[in-house]
């Protein structure tokens, strides 16, 4: 008889996502539509199955991938009248296989459970259900599913509201206490940040025992890094730590082994410390992230109780950590936060900018101070904090702002460092500019940023060629601009739309996509500002002065 083995729902690889959270058996037999009746075995919310599965094969141990519900209508036991032996040895198979229950279904072949079968379950502990001749062991699977599926969006809206809630904290005036403190509530647990040097620096929940307390400081030097710059690494973790296991790029690895068994160090250099790694004590589920800030800081959690989508939230927690401590205890870091303060103490902006190019020893690939602006916007959904703050990491620079409507992102990025395009965003880049230059080219990037929009494309820079303007001198240009353009001073929406629309070649569509409004408030524009300038905007000429105009403005 062919064994069909059912597997489990599974994400697609790589995708961030929490494991699918086992059923408990008690869920399935409170179905009435189902009418399951528990005759032996352990019960209470720790007896969990994973999967149905459907055999009648006697031995089903090679066809068990461990924690089924294993259905069978008893067509591979012997008839009556049955040997004890038989049953013992079937059910420690099963056992041995690690399935999580056993559920006989009462006729055709059986019109009652056989008592043997029921006494080899109590004696081994496997569940045994008894499965009425009304329902079907399809009805028992779709209903293990249906609760799977259940199970798993409960999970995914919890690791949801807890990323937006975490999210939320790292905005607070004290985002650090205050990611702790959310992070605790969200794992039920307590949560604490380590200095380079071992020291927590702050913590939140209940703290637990002092013995699981210290176990968790050691399970942090396991991911900080082994010895400061200048000394040789031995390869030796300190003993009684858990081990652990290295992942592949973005992701977070996490590794376990029994407690007090250390692990021994390979010989040669030591590898690279793992990103996370879990252990418990005294029943306390531990688990340590080192900080992708680079500076020794570690994040270490203990729970009662360790639930699939609770790595995950505890990673988005490392993550916003790793950007508030990484940014402000940094060389770099330190002068960016001078000049902040130099400037809202009345100090310019050429007098500041040196302070950016200096902190970390690396240099910024600047030249002579100049740098480019770039305005960003994510192709769906509105920019956050942390979206903002991974752009900037994609693009090589900290200088992030989020604008106040929330709508758009603006990054200072080094001269040396030309963009390029980002998946999922549309970026507006400006010409090099000093800082003196810094507000010019904050609007050719804005001009920038809504011309790719239009043109939906991925990326426009500012075209830096020489032109015929340049003939003209800079004050000479402004003041024939401004008595040009007079009659729209009072109405700075006229003198952008007519300025998105000329560089836009005239397009009604294209003009109103850049702007967000109807196509027909674009022509109400134009036609307004073609009337206040006396203008033929038809007149190629006229076009032409008018743009010179207003690339002056």
């Amino acid at each position: 008889m062919a064994d069909a083995r059912p597997t489990a729902p599974t994400a697609p690889a790589g995708a961030p996502v929490p494991p699918t959270p086992p059923v408990p058996l008690s869920a399935l037999l409170a179905r009435d539509d189902l009418a399951l009746r528990q005759l032996a075995g352990p019960t209470g919310p720790d007896v969990v199955i994973h999967w149905a599965h459907t055999s009648e094969m006697a031995d089903p141990f090679p066809y068990l991938l461990g924690g089924e519900l294993l259905l069978t209508a008893g067509v591979q036991f012997p008839d009556a009248p049955f040997p004890d032996t038989f049953f013992d040895s079937y059910v420690a198979r099963v056992v041995a296989a690690g399935g999580a229950a056993l559920g006989f279904g009462l006729a055709p072949v059986h019109d009652s459970v056989p008592d043997a079968l029921v006494t080899a379950c109590a004696t081994h502990g496997l569940p045994l259900l008894e499965v009425p001749p009304g329902t079907t062991f399809s009805g028992v699977a779709r209903a293990v599913w249906q609760l799977m599926a259940q199970a798993r969006l409960a999970e995914l809206r919890r690791v949801t509201e807890a990323q937006q809630s975490l999210a939320a904290a790292a905005a607070h005036a004290d985002p650090v206490p205050s990611v702790l403190r959310r992070l605790a509530q969200r794992l039920g647990g307590h949560a604490v940040l380590y200095g380079p040097d071992g020291t927590g620096i702050a913590a939140a929940g209940r703290a637990p025992a002092p013995a699981v307390t210290e176990a968790l400081r050691k399970l942090a030097t396991v991911v900080r890094p082994a010895t400061p710059p200048g000394q040789a690494q031995t390869g030796q973790a300190p003993p009684g730590q858990a081990q652990t296991s290295q992942a592949p790029t973005g992701q977070a690895p996490t590794g376990q082994a029994p407690s007090g068994k250390p692990p021994t160090a390979p010989a040669g250099p030591a590898p690279a410390r793992p990103a996370s790694a879990t252990d418990t004590a005294d029943g306390v589920h531990l688990s340590a992230y080192a900080l992708g800030s680079g500076e020794g800081f570690v994040l270490g959690v203990a729970a009662g109780r360790r639930e699939g989508g609770d790595h995950t939230i505890a990673s988005v927690g490392a993550v916003l950590l790793s950007l508030l401590t990484g940014e402000h205890h940094s060389g770099a870091g330190a002068a960016r936060s001078s000049a902040l303060v130099r400037l809202l103490l009345g100090a310019t902006p050429e007098e500041v900018a040196p302070l950016l190019d200096t902190g970390d020893g690396r240099g910024d690939g600047t030249s002579g101070g100049e740098r480019i602006v770039v305005h960003a916007r994510p192709d769906r959904q509105t920019p956050d904090a942390v979206a903002a703050a991974a752009l900037g990491t994609a693009l090589g620079t900290p200088l992030v702002d989020l604008d106040p409507d929330g709508e758009v992102v603006r990054l200072l990025v080094p001269a040396g460092r030309g963009p390029a395009p980002v998946p999922g965003w549309t970026l507006g880049v400006s010409a090099p500019a000093g800082a003196g230059g810094w507000p010019a080219a904050d609007a050719q990037a804005a001009r920038a940023l809504a011309r790719a929009r239009a043109t939906r494309v991925p990326l426009v820079r500012h075209g830096a060629r020489p032109g015929l303007s340049e003939l003209v001198p800079e004050t000479a240009a402004r003041a024939h601009a401004q008595a040009l353009l007079a009659p729209l001073a009072a109405q700075p929406a006229l003198t952008d739309t007519l300025r998105t629309w000329l560089s836009l070649h005239g397009s009604w569509d294209r003009t109103a996509v850049a702007l967000g409004v109807h196509r027909n408030t674009v022509r109400q524009r134009v036609a307004r500002a073609a009337l206040l300038l006396g203008a033929d905007l038809d007149d190629p000429d006229v076009r032409m002065e008018l743009w010179f105009a207003l690339r002056h403005s």
